[in-house]
C-alpha cells in the first residue's frame, strides 16, 4: 500500500518575521518527497519512522479531544493502520528547513482527517486559515511551536503568500527563466539544524528592545520589499533588498548561521557574487543563495554544493 506524495517546500522569505507579521513567501519544492507506505518487514529505519507515527497517532487523539472544532480523525482506522506496519517514505532531510515534518502531516491529514478541506474546493481564504491552523496544532508535535505553513504548502503544492498571521493566499510568482543566469539555490551546509533550540533562542531574543525595533525596522522591512519584487520580477530591486536583508541577518542572527558558514555569508555580501539567507530555523541544514549569475557563485563557493531552485 502506497499513499499519494506530498513535496517539500522553501520559504523563500519570512522565516522568523512571519512570527511578528513581516510577508512570507513559500514554495513547493518537488526534489524531495513523501509518502505513506505500509510493510509487513520494517527495517531500522522504517521501524523508527512506525514508532514515530504511534506517539505522533497518540497526540492527535489527546488533539481532538482537547479541540473537537478543529479536527476530527479516524483515528482506529490511523492505529490499524501503523499496527499494521505504516510507515512515512520520504526523500525529505530532516532538520535541513524543507518542510520534512510538514509532509508527513499534511499525508496524515489527507489520510485521516474526517470532514477535510480538499484541494478542489474553492479555497477562500477563510479555507486557507483553517487548514493553516489545523496544521499548526497538528505540527506542534513536532517543533514545539508550528505556523502550519509548511504542511499547508505540503498539502496544496501551491505558492503560499503570506500577508500577515491572519491574511494568507494562494499566490503566482513569475514563470522561470530556464536559461536565466541568475539563481536561487540551496547551498548544504552538511549539519542537520534542530527547530526547537533555534525558535527558543529567537524568543529570548525577542525580550530586548533593541532585537524588537531591529526586528519591526528592519529585518520585517527588508522581507516584505523581498516578497514584493520577486511577485513583481523586479530583479533589480529584489537583489538590492535580499543584500541588505543578508546583512541584516548576519549582524543580528549569527547563532542561527553555522561558525563555519558565517566567512562565507559576509563574502558574498562584499563580493556581491552572492547573498545568503536563512532557509527555515536555520543552525544547519540548507542556506538559501541568491545570484545574479549562478557561473560566479559556483566559482565563489567552490567545493559547496549547490542545488538551483529558481532561475531568473
Amino acid at each position: 500500500m502506497k499513499g499519494p506524495l506530498f513535496y517539500s517546500k522553501i520559504l523563500l522569505f519570512g522565516e522568523y518575521g512571519i512570527i511578528k507579521d513581516s510577508k512570507g513567501l513559500s514554495i513547493p519544492y518537488n526534489f524531495f518527497k513523501g509518502a505513506l507506505k505500509t510493510d509487513t518487514q520494517l527495517t531500522d529505519l522504517t521501524t523508527s519512522s512506525n514508532e514515530s507515527l504511534n506517539h505522533f497517532a497518540g497526540y492527535l487523539k489527546q488533539l481532538q479531544q482537547d479541540n473537537p472544532e478543529l479536527v476530527a480523525f479516524n483515528i482506529q482506522a490511523l492505529q490499524n493502520d501503523i499496527n499494521q506496519g505504516m510507515y512515512f517514505d520520504s526523500s525529505i532531510p530532516q532538520g535541513y528547513g524543507v518542510g520534512s515534518s510538514g509532509a508527513l502531516v499534511a499525508a496524515i491529514y489527507d489520510k485521516y482527517a474526517t470532514q477535510k478541506i480538499t484541494v478542489l474546493e474553492n479555497l477562500t481564504r477563510e479555507k486557507l486559515l483553517a487548514l493553516k491552523n489545523i496544521f499548526a496544532a497538528m505540527e506542534s508535535f513536532f517543533h514545539g511551536k508550528s505556523s502550519g505553513l509548511d504542511p499547508l504548502n505540503s498539502y496544496l503544492s501551491l505558492p503560499i503568500l503570506i500577508n500577515s498571521t491572519e491574511d494568507i493566499e494562494s499566490a503566482n510568482i513569475p514563470s522561470q527563466t530556464i536559461d536565466g543566469k541568475g539563481a536561487v539555490f540551496l547551498l548544504d551546509t552538511g549539519i542537520v539544524g534542530e527547530t526547537a533550540p533555534m525558535v527558543h533562542i529567537f524568543m529570548e531574543k525577542m525580550k530586548q528592545e533593541g532585537f524588537r525595533n531591529m526586528l519591526k525596522n528592519q529585518f520585517v522591512k527588508h522581507t516584505d520589499a523581498c516578497v514584493h519584487d520577486f511577485l513583481k520580477g523586479d530583479v533589480n530591486s529584489l537583489f538590492s533588498n535580499v543584500k541588505q536583508l543578508s546583512k541584516v541577518v548576519l549582524d543580528n542572527f549569527k547563532p542561527m548561521i553555522p561558525k563555519a558558514f558565517q566567512s562565507l555569508w559576509k563574502k558574498g555580501i562584499e563580493t556581491n557574487a552572492y547573498y545568503l539567507k536563512l532557509c527555515g530555523s536555520g543552525g544547519g541544514g540548507y542556506m538559501l543563495g541568491f545570484t545574479e549569475d549562478i557561473d560566479k557563485a559556483r566559482t565563489a563557493l567552490k567545493g559547496h554544493t549547490l542545488d538551483v531552485v529558481y532561475n531568473f
